[in-house]
Order: C-alpha cells, then structure tokens, then sequence
C-alpha cells in the first residue's frame, strides 16, 4: 500500500470524542473524514470512498443502525468495513448489529482507543 493511506470515515457525533479518535487515526497513518450525524455518512460513504466506517449508534435524526441497514443494501457500499462503536452494551444491540451486517462492534466504555485501532488494523488485514 505504498503512497495509499487507507480511508476511514468517522462517524460520530459527538465533537471532543471525534477529534480524539481523528487525532490517533492520522498518527496511526489513516486519512479520515468524518461525519456527524447520519444522513452526513451515507452521502460520505459514497463521496469519500472509505476502506473503513467507525459508526457510532446514538445519532441525532438517522441512527447508526438505519445508517448500517441503508449502507449494506446500497451496491455503492455493501462492501465496506463497518466497524459500530457505541455506548449501547445490550447483547440485542450488538445482536442487531451483526444481523445488519456489521463487521465488528465494540462498546465505547469497554475499549481504549488502541484496541479500536487493533480492531480497524484487523478488518483492513494491517496486522
């Protein structure tokens, strides 16, 4: 992947939470874009072409699983990696996730951003 920086859109609402997520994913060498509420992903998703979606649930207007239902059965980006970050803990939540098709889903309150990186590195077969 020389010259190519892997793509990932962040998609977040909340602005200190991003920032510090943006800031780690560009020290690890990512380009990211983000996106702040749901309606903003969809569009971006198919504008900036990502390798990889961090999406968070917990969203202002459009949720992060209708982002994810939308995303999976548009043909532009079904075959993104869709990585849900949440504060949601409930196993129906990450239930629901995986039944939408997502890649992985990670709890907020249970994981550092190194393991969040780990887990984008994973999906992208960076490690």
């Amino acid at each position: 992947m020389e010259g190519q920086k892997k793509k990932i859109l962040l998609v977040e609402d909340d602005d200190t939470l991003a920032e510090v997520y943006r800031q780690r994913l560009e020290l690890e060498g990512f380009d990211v874009r983000r996106s702040n509420n749901g309606e903003d992903a969809l569009k971006d998703a198919v504008d900036y072409h990502p390798d990889l979606i961090l999406l968070d649930v917990m969203m202002p207007s459009l949720n992060g699983f209708d982002v994810l239902d939308i995303l999976r059965n548009s043909p532009q980006t079904r075959n993104i990696h869709i990585i849900m970050l949440t504060a949601l803990s409930q196993p129906k939540d990450a239930e629901r996730a995986k039944e939408l098709g997502a890649d992985d889903f990670l709890v907020k309150s249970q994981v550092v951003i190194g393991d969040v990186v780990a887990r984008i590195k994973h999906q992208l077969n960076m490690l």
